[in-house]
């Protein structure tokens, strides 16, 4: 389905006012109506289009809709019928002495004439023009509107994302009532990630499709790993003399494994060693994050009198 730009078809930005918005949709319509242009195909379009695009915009609800879903979503909710449901459009074009009757009736030498108008005064023949109109067409178009689409967010546990699992989210139905599904969680399914369930979401009006149901992920938060995208932090305490002279250190990771990581002479307090592709699995695709170990050098709080001795003797050599 072609995007349309309804801003940039009226010439307005996208925080335009009301009054901008009209006065530019009113200068186009002069423009481009049959009565002052060439009666081209091109320019009868272009009619056509900046009218929609006037008749979302100068509505407050469908011009939040359309910037919350953008074009294509928009077209997918709204049949051209709903579009110009309530705009006042048929207004402005009788203050320009244009057309006469509904504003749904008609199109230039297709639409009827009306009586004292000038010229080729016209309305819209919504069948001919839209493709909906008294024919039945519009009952046709609105059937084919989809339902809203819902979103649901399910909490997850860090094995869950790891491992994969399946998880049961109670749906509320068209009777009014629960109903449970069983949702497989791949892995890899971090915070923020969705899954979509075709047709899960709420009915379309005039008995159109369902919308579909979204399910979004949230991490709970884990005891041991902290998570940033798919790598995972672990803290690892060692001794100040281990931090000086080097040692070995046992490393669970989120399979349920232990590995055994260097921890080199001269480690300095808040090192990240990090131990590669064992973070969490990436949800589309190969490869893991990464597992990211963080030293922490344990400063003692008070010395001993053979501690101090010895700190105070390698004071001396420098160190």
């Amino acid at each position: 389905m072609a995007q349309k730009d309804y801003y940039d078809i009226l010439g307005v930005s996208k925080d335009a006012s009301q009054d901008e918005i009209k006065k530019a949709y009113r200068k186009l319509a002069r423009k481009y109506h049959p009565d002052h242009s060439d009666g081209s195909k091109e320019s009868e379009e272009r009619f056509k289009e900046i009218s929609e695009a006037y008749a979302v915009l100068s509505d407050e609800e469908k011009r939040k809709q359309y910037d919350t879903y953008g074009s294509e979503d928009f077209q997918q909710r709204y049949s051209q019928e709903d579009i110009f449901r309530g705009s006042n459009v048929e207004d402005i074009l009788r203050e320009f002495g244009f057309g006469g009757g509904s504003f749904f009736t008609g199109f230039g030498g297709r639409g009827r004439k009306s009586a004292g108008m000038r010229g080729s005064a016209f309305s819209f023949d919504p069948e001919s023009i839209f493709g909906f109109g008294g024919g039945g067409g519009g009952r046709q178009q609105a059937a084919q509107m989809k339902g809203q689409d819902v979103e649901s967010e399910l909490p997850v546990t860090l094995q869950d994302i790891v491992s994969g699992t399946s998880k049961t989210v109670s749906l509320k139905n068209a009777a009014g009532g629960t109903e449970q599904l069983t949702v497989k969680i791949p892995k890899g399914m971090i915070t923020g990630k969705k899954l979509r369930l075709s047709g899960r979401g709420e009915p379309g009006p005039y008995g159109g499709p369902a919308g579909d149901l979204y399910i979004r992920s949230r991490l709970v938060e884990d005891p041991v790993y902290r998570v940033d995208g798919y790598d995972l932090y672990i803290d690892r305490e060692i001794k100040l003399t281990e931090a000086l002279l080097g040692t070995k250190i046992s490393v669970p990771t989120v399979d349920g494994k232990q590995l055994s990581l260097n921890i080199p002479q001269g480690t300095q307090h808040k090192k990240k060693m990090r131990l590669s592709g064992r973070g969490i699995p990436h949800m589309k695709g190969n490869g893991r994050g990464n597992l990211y170990v963080v030293i922490n050098v344990k400063m003692p709080a008070k010395l001993n009198k053979k501690q101090k001795e010895l700190v105070e003797q390698l004071a001396e050599t420098g160190l």
